[in-house]
């Protein structure tokens, strides 16, 4: 089919057009999770109920006065969406930025440990990757311990990063952004390390029959090949630095971030402030992927590359 005849299947059939790209299909996927979501906060809820009205004497009740009272519980075992959609327009537009119960507030503490965490995480991905690539000792003794560090679950390791950096007179900021260090330095390191080896044998051989140094090959071929990896590994480097972050807040027993807001909830059973702290963190997730993809667009852009 040519892309005229495509345009005009788009124009008279409005439905194709919208599935067509990408805001369709997310919508799509998007109202079916929340369909589920609601079958299954009824489906988990309504046993509670109907032992509430078993307590009252109350034998008479309707079905749709049980749903009704099922997605209405104030501490419901699975909140449905509109509660949690209802606890965070309250914590974030109803709450003032500096109050202890905003949740702009807390997201605000994650998201400054995630961002050094990052940071410091790429940047010891990338002098990894490089001394790797171009040091074979470095690529056999160092490489197989890059990888066999991931394989130490976060949560064991955590409380014992904290509890070393406080006996040394650390704390605050940097033992939580460490863990997001630990988590996102790995795929930063592996990507680059794959992208700073992309370069094919015939552009190293020319760059050698130029008399290039090592500096000029890594400066003109090496590092441009291994942009678009770059980005790639930063995106899931920056979700793994958020989950360390959060994680780094649960073992210090910290009254701020999100991870503080997922300790006070389960402590209290608030369940729909538990739910309403993870969609914030995803919503948090999202947002700083999306950033990075559309630094990425315009990078690829100015060198040339198809973003």
């Amino acid at each position: 089919m040519t892309d005229a005849s495509l345009s005009q299947t788009r124009s008279m059939n409005p439905f194709a057009g919208l599935m067509s790209g990408t805001v369709g299909p997310v919508t799509v996927v998007v109202l079916a999770i929340i369909a589920l979501w609601y079958v299954a906060a009824v489906a988990l809820n309504a046993p509670f109920q109907k032992d509430m009205y078993e307590r009252a004497g109350q034998n008479d009740v309707g079905f749709s006065q049980l749903i009704t009272d099922t997605l209405y519980q104030e501490r419901p075992v699975l909140p449905a969406p509109h509660q949690v959609i209802v606890e965070i327009w309250d914590t974030t537009v109803n709450k003032k930025i500096t109050s202890k119960r905003s949740l702009v507030y807390h997201t605000g503490i994650t998201l400054s440990s995630t961002l050094l965490g990052f940071l410091i995480g790429t940047t010891l991905g990338i002098l990894l990757a490089i001394g790797i690539v171009h040091s074979r000792v470095l690529d056999k003794s160092l490489m197989p311990w890059v990888i066999s560090s991931q394989t130490i679950p976060i949560l064991a390791i955590a409380p014992m990063i904290i509890v070393v950096l406080n006996a040394v007179g650390i704390s605050g900021l940097l033992p939580k952004a460490m863990i997001s260090t630990y988590l996102s330095f790995f795929p930063v390191t592996v990507g680059m390390v794959k992208g700073l080896r992309s370069p094919e044998v015939i552009h190293m051989d020319l760059m050698h029959t130029y008399s290039a140094t090592r500096f000029q090959a890594f400066w003109k071929l090496r590092l441009p090949y291994a942009v678009p990896y770059l980005f790639t590994s930063m995106k899931i480097g920056m979700a793994a630095s958020l989950v360390g972050a959060i994680v780094g807040e649960l073992p210090t027993g910290a009254v701020a971030g999100l991870g503080a807001r997922l300790l006070a909830g389960s402590y209290y059973g608030q369940t729909v402030q538990i739910w309403s702290a993870l969609l914030m963190a995803a919503f948090l997730a999202g947002s700083l992927v999306a950033l990075i993809g559309m630094i990425e667009k315009r990078t690829l852009k100015r060198m040339g590359m198809a973003g």
